[in-house]
């Protein structure tokens, strides 16, 4: 919720004109300037949708930008419906839970139409952006709570990450990832155990990871702390191990994370085993994998199965090609390739990624594959004096995208096909640029929805070589 100074507020009836990177509404007032002529002031405005008219409270607005929750609804958008989360007023996560599921997937669509338009691409090659079939909550497999210096346990409160909303339910996740969170929240509260100060860099409890297979339903919980879990903890950690045991069959994992680093994130300096093993089993398109607490894994596996068959589609890959995997993780996408090409490299930095893979394929007995731990561009190099020129290339990078020196390996490469996997239409639509420049012809864009009720939207495309 935006912070509102009750010392001096103005009240403006404005226009919602578009939504912004982060999924607000954006209008703007006209403000009286002294007899000059009227200030432009310009508003983001959160859960609100492009056309409606609103009134809002602008507090001490002398600025000309402002980020403003609305006051009232006075001409609502068709497609607006009543958020079925309790806290979504107060909450930062799903930004769209008032708009219509299918309107979200349209207003998707038309996002990764203008992120390529920007640069001159043909969208006739995008197709509509493909949803959840069924329900569009409870699809994470993943949760990450942070505890408030209060006792809370919960989410960021909307545009104030100073504060935490202490909440009992979670749309977007599984009931027993949200029935955790509950018991933790409630044994912290029970003994009262201080959460961080972030701004002091006070207190003891700083995040609640829960990772939950969808297939295996195995579940892992890890708490993230600014001390070891002996002395007078030890006790109260004991107790809560044996009533998180006692609910939960599925519950393999419990760990205790030490964190003393300013950076607020799920990060570990020294990592204690309190219950089970370190990891938990899960499974994707048929491949199993072990996941850590800090793999990088899809947090919506219903429909990253579904990135997964589209990339299989578009390439077309077949049994006497050779690939490379650039940025491959924990081989999410190279197990299901490998059984399709003659041989797969895995190309990641992240060494404990690369250990993951080469253990994943082994245990699902996978023998054609070999990864690399580098930079994309070594990784590459290595490739092509092992190979020569792969058949296909395939990349699914961070959100900030390869970057223009990558993307320019990749089509110095000269292989007939590259499958981009992004989860930024933005920078994908940069990085394609260097590859169209280089004699690549961008055949086909998939938008698929693995974050409903977010700005997010994943693609699949597919590039060939022309000249």
């Amino acid at each position: 919720m935006v912070n509102i100074d009750n010392d001096h507020i103005e009240t403006f009836t404005i226009k919602i004109n578009e939504l912004d990177n982060k999924g607000s509404g954006r209008g703007y007032a006209l403000r009286d300037h002294g007899g000059h002529k009227p200030r432009k002031l310009n508003l983001a405005v959160p859960q609100t949708l492009p056309g409606e008219t609103v009134t809002v409270d602008v507090p001490n607005p002398t600025r000309k930008r402002a980020n403003v929750l609305p006051k009232e609804i006075v001409e609502a958008h068709p497609d607006r419906v009543p958020a079925p989360c309790p806290h979504f007023d107060l909450c930062g996560g799903c930004v769209w839970q008032h708009w219509k599921y299918e309107a979200q997937l349209k207003e998707k669509t038309d996002f990764v139409k203008r992120s390529l338009q920007k640069h001159g691409f043909d969208t006739d090659v995008v197709k509509d952006a493909i949803g959840m079939e069924e329900h569009p909550f409870e699809y994470r497999n993943k949760m990450e709570f942070t505890f408030g210096q209060n006792g809370e346990l919960g989410m960021h409160e909307l545009g104030n990450f100073r504060k935490i909303i202490d909440i009992d339910t979670c749309l977007i996740a599984n009931n027993d990832m949200v029935e955790a969170m509950r018991i933790v929240s409630k044994w912290a509260r029970k003994h009262e155990l201080p959460g961080y100060h972030k701004e002091k860099h006070t207190g003891l409890l700083r995040h609640l990871m829960v990772r939950r297979s969808q297939e295996t339903k195995e579940m892992m919980l890890a708490i993230f702390a600014t001390d070891t879990p002996d002395g007078e903890l030890k006790p109260l950690i004991d107790e809560l191990i044996e009533e998180l045991s006692s609910v939960f069959d599925n519950l393999k994992s419990i760990m205790w994370m030490v964190n003393t680093d300013i950076a607020d994130r799920t990060q570990s300096e020294d990592t204690y085993l309190l219950y089970g093993r370190d990891y938990i089993n899960d499974v994707m398109y048929g491949y199993n994998y072990r996941t850590w607490f800090d793999t990088f894994f899809q947090t919506n596996p219903t429909q990253a199965e579904k990135l997964v068959e589209l990339a299989l589609e578009l390439a077309d890959a077949k049994d006497h090609e050779r690939m490379i995997d650039l940025f491959c993780g924990v081989g999410t996408f190279s197990l299901p390739f490998a059984a399709r090409v003659k041989e797969l490299a895995g190309i990641e930095i992240v060494e404990s990624s690369i250990e993951s893979a080469k253990r994943n394929a082994e245990d699902n007995g996978i023998d054609n594959t070999y990864f690399l731990a580098k930079d994309a561009r070594r990784g590459m190099d290595e490739v092509l004096e092992t190979w020569g020129t792969p058949d296909l290339l395939m990349l699914d990078p961070p959100r900030s995208g390869a970057g223009g020196k990558v993307m320019r390996r990749i089509g110095r490469l000269g292989t007939d096909r590259v499958v981009y996997v992004s989860c930024n239409p933005e920078t994908f639509a940069a990085d394609i640029t260097w590859l169209r420049e280089l004699g690549y012809e961008l055949k086909t864009v998939q938008p698929v929805d693995l974050f409903p009720h977010t700005v997010h939207v994943e693609v699949v495309s597919l590039l060939v070589k022309t000249e």
